[in-house]
């Protein structure tokens, strides 16, 4: 309780100059705060409504925050509708929602020595200017229950952080990745002039896998061996999808699970997932609307 709404109960038994005194405010201090109360009324009864709407948003994926939420409350929204970030943050702090954080940090990726010299043409610039002209990739596990791996790589573009190609294995193979970078080439029809960015893993040095990328006209690059920030978009991919995905767990139950709720979060992530780099929109939805503002500006 307010010291104001102290006064303001009391004030039908005692004087308001009286009970101003020992509580140690002014009576003009309090009268201003009287003044104001139907305003906020008015504003608990549009945070209630909003904490309803964000809650809504949340129940159906409880990993997102106060921008990803803001930014789908706004989706569609009028002008004079929108919702500020920081009032967003604030309502939900108030009502105790919160986008889920991973409790504990596990390392997940080890260095392999390289077989042969690949330059680093991203130096950590992550960006690309169209689509199909620059991708990382990565492997990670996926731990099961039972003690077994599954292993999942990717091949996402720097464009619009979309996943397009991605493979799924019980094993760490040169397969395993080669048929990562072939589902790539089937989403976008070709890769001819692209760029390939990963670590210095063995399969990604592997004669074979090098042979892949120059019958796809894909020119390899690779980080520094050791340096998990020479590859910090794809890593961070991996590292969304098992906070997002596992959350407190430490395993899937078993390898079906795993292999629907992966490919399910994959999908979701592709075009639903609103990400910051695309302006709190989807990687597919950002490459959909910015080929259309393109196409309307020629």
């Amino acid at each position: 309780m307010t010291r104001f709404q102290f006064v303001e109960d009391l004030c039908p038994t005692y004087p308001v100059k009286r009970l101003c005194e020992l509580v140690e405010v002014t009576r003009s201090s309090f009268y201003a705060w009287r003044a104001g109360t139907a305003g906020r009324r008015a504003r608990q009864e549009a945070d209630a409504g909003l904490a309803e709407r964000i809650r809504k948003i949340h129940d159906g994926d409880n990993t997102v925050g106060a921008p990803r939420i803001t930014a789908a409350l706004n989706d569609g929204a009028e002008s004079g509708r929108r919702v500020n970030h920081k009032r967003v943050a604030r309502v939900m702090r108030a009502h105790g929602i919160r986008g889920y954080q991973k409790k504990r940090r596990v390392t997940t990726t080890v260095p392999e020595p390289a077989d042969q010299q690949v330059p680093d043409l991203l130096q950590r610039d992550f960006t690309a200017e169209a689509p199909n002209r620059r991708y990382v990739g990565d492997i990670t596990y996926l731990p099961i229950a039972n003690g077994s791996n599954l292993y999942l790589a990717t091949v996402i573009d720097c464009y619009s952080r979309r996943l397009v190609g991605w493979a799924v294995a019980d094993h760490m193979r040169t397969e395993l990745v080669a048929d990562a970078l072939r589902s790539a080439e089937q989403t976008r029809g070709s890769l001819a002039g692209a760029v390939f960015h990963s670590d210095h893993g063995s399969v990604y040095t592997s004669k074979d896998y090098a042979g892949l990328c120059r019958r796809l006209g894909v020119t390899q690059s690779m980080g520094a061996v050791g340096s998990s920030a020479d590859n910090s978009l794809a890593e961070s991919f991996n590292a969304a999808l098992k906070r997002e995905v596992l959350q407190d767990s430490h395993s899937w139950t078993d390898e079906l699970s795993c292999r629907r709720e992966v490919f399910r979060w994959l999908i979701r992530y592709n075009t639903k997932r609103r990400h910051s780099y695309c302006g709190y929109q989807s990687p597919t939805t950002y490459e959909t609307e910015r080929a259309a503002t393109l196409r309307s500006a020629a």
